[in-house]
Parts: structure tokens; C-alpha cells; sequence
């Protein structure tokens, strides 16, 4: 259960990092037309989706991912919990994590990617088929 509780508070910490700074990046993108820069380095999430969409609809792909964040956030409590059913939840998100990484020109969640697929197969055989069982 060790791997799965590392796992499930690194994916906590990524989904937090990355997810709910989205909500004010939105609203300052829709305000504005452009993005907030990070200490004046680079602009924040701006990647090749920031040129390509509409101010609208850039500003509803960060909510979008805002959601899928959540949705990882949850998948890492099953996976807390015991459930395996969480850790499937969770690299069945990945791959759609990875557009978003893509498309915001995201570096920095691919360390922590890696990681979570890595800590989820060290936690697999300790992980129970539902959430159910684990309370047992």
C-alpha cells in the first residue's frame, strides 16, 4: 500500500499544481486576450493550442482540463482506498492527460506521469479489484 499512497499524493499534488491555477488563467485569458507569464519567464499554459483557438474556447479547454484533473484527483483516492479499479481509472487518463500536456505545452507533468505509472505498478499486486473489498 506504500506505492499506492505515494501514487495517489503525487497525483494529488499534480492535479492541485496544475488544475486550479486553470480557473484563474481562464478568466484573466478572457479578460486580457492573453496569458499571465510565470516570473516573466514564459506565458502560462501557452503553448500551440493558446494560438491556434479562440480566446472562448481556449478558456473552456482549461476548465476541460481543470475536469480531468478532478477526475485523476479521484481516481488517486480509490487508488488511497486499496481499489484497483482507481489505478486503471488512472492510466486510462493518461493518454488524455497527454493531449492537454501537449496542447498547453506542459513539461513538467511528464516527470510526474512516469512516476504515477511507475508507482502503479509497483502498488498493483497490493491493490484490491474494488474499493469495496479494500475495506475489508
Amino acid at each position: 500500500m506504500r506505492f499506492a499512497r505515494i501514487d495517489a499524493v503525487l497525483t494529488w499534488v499534480y492535479a492541485a499544481g496544475f488544475g486550479l491555477p486553470a480557473i484563474p488563467i481562464a478568466v484573466y485569458h478572457l479578460d486580457t486576450g492573453g496569458l499571465p507569464r510565470f516570473f516573466d519567464l514564459f506565458p502560462m499554459y501557452g503553448g500551440p493550442w493558446s494560438d491556434q483557438f479562440s480566446v472562448g474556447v481556449f478558456a473552456a479547454l482549461l476548465i476541460a482540463f481543470l475536469l480531468v484533473l478532478m477526475v485523476s484527483a479521484f481516481a488517486a483516492w480509490l487508488v488511497w482506498r486499496g481499489s484497483r479499479i482507481g489505478a486503471i481509472l488512472s492510466l486510462a487518463l493518461l493518454p488524455v492527460e497527454i493531449v492537454f500536456w501537449l496542447g498547453f505545452a506542459l513539461p513538467v507533468p511528464w516527470a510526474f506521469g512516469v512516476a504515477r505509472v511507475v508507482l502503479l505498478l509497483l502498488a498493483w499486486r497490493g491493490l484490491r479489484p474494488s474499493a469495496a473489498e479494500a475495506q475489508t
